[in-house]
């Protein structure tokens, strides 16, 4: 393979018509120049120079390759520049995927510190639920996933895949609450800042969420010692906002999820026992030495712990 050094050399050869003078030029010895241009040579295969006397001149190949040198070199500089760029935060990109309530509570506040402090970085965002986040981050789709999973849940979600292999960063672990029409029979309950068993709601009509939300409603609801009657399933928060609103049934919701929406004509409730949900910033090993994304990360939980 041939090096830049020794095209570097070479140039300088062609340029100044001898070794000597080619290595006054680039500050070195001329016999590191004759060892470096033997070493050229031997890579392409042919001879590049002609000695004769004090005089250097190139060979046809040496011609060939000297118009190429300045290209590649210049090539090289732009490529060298511009990693410098990525390294030092003058330039580079982090793709996220989000699910929805952390994208309108975590998301915008981490992304505007971001653009603040590296200006040239470029940060985008796509939606999407675990698991379905982590895997467009096993296939490259993004840099940094943030997902969430039930550390009271029997089990994965099937699908779900582990997170072992993942470099996790904890943003936080918020509570669930129970959503009911301010009309409720419990929503003096939540005036008086109470908090009700999951029991007390078992013939109620419920309106679930995602289906890994609503995969973890009917285990929560089923160690209460029932299966809920789900009329209503929908991904849209403020759909289930509306929906509990209107009488309908009663939900529960996470807390980043209540913040994203303005929750009229219904009340929380909190629920005892405590029912909690982890929210992660995720990506792979060698994208956390990126250090875009190192610093996506640090902006994240920033946004996450205010």
């Amino acid at each position: 393979m041939i090096e830049a050094r020794h095209l570097r050399v070479l140039r300088a050869v062609a340029r100044t018509g001898s070794l000597s003078a080619a290595a006054r030029a680039l500050g070195c010895t001329q016999p590191a120049v004759s060892q470096q241009m033997k070493a050229l040579e031997q890579t392409a295969g042919t001879p590049l120079l002609v000695r004769a006397g004090r005089e250097t001149r190139l060979t046809e190949a040496g011609e060939a390759l000297v118009r190429h040198a300045a290209g590649i070199l210049a090539g090289l500089a732009a490529a060298e520049e511009e990693v410098a760029a990525i390294a030092g935060l003058r330039a580079g990109r982090v793709r996220l995927v989000s699910f929805p309530s952390a994208s309108s509570a975590i998301v915008p506040a981490a992304v505007a510190a971001m653009r603040a402090q590296h200006p040239g970085a470029r940060v985008s965002l796509v939606e999407a639920q675990p698991p379905r986040s982590v895997e467009a981050l096993r296939e490259g789709e993004c840099d940094i996933a943030l997902a969430y999973r039930y550390p009271d849940a029997a089990g994965p979600v099937e699908g779900d895949p582990e997170w072992d292999d993942l470099v996790v960063r904890p943003l936080l672990t918020e509570r669930l609450v129970v959503l009911v029409p301010q009309d409720h029979r419990l929503a003096r309950a939540a005036e008086a800042g109470e908090e009700v068993g999951l029991a007390e709601l078992a013939r109620e009509p419920w309106i679930a969420g995602c289906p890994r939300c609503r995969g973890h409603l009917v285990e929560v609801c089923e160690s209460a010692g029932f299966t809920p009657r789900i009329d209503f399933a929908t991904d849209d928060y403020p759909a289930v906002v509306g929906l509990v609103g209107a009488g309908l049934g009663v939900a529960v919701l996470p807390g980043l999820a209540v913040e994203s929406v303005r929750p009229r004509g219904v009340r929380t409730v909190g629920i005892s026992p405590e029912v909690r949900r982890e929210v992660a910033a995720l990506t792979l090993p060698d994208l956390a030495r990126v250090p875009a994304v190192a610093a996506m990360l640090d902006r994240l939980s920033d946004a996450a712990r205010r």
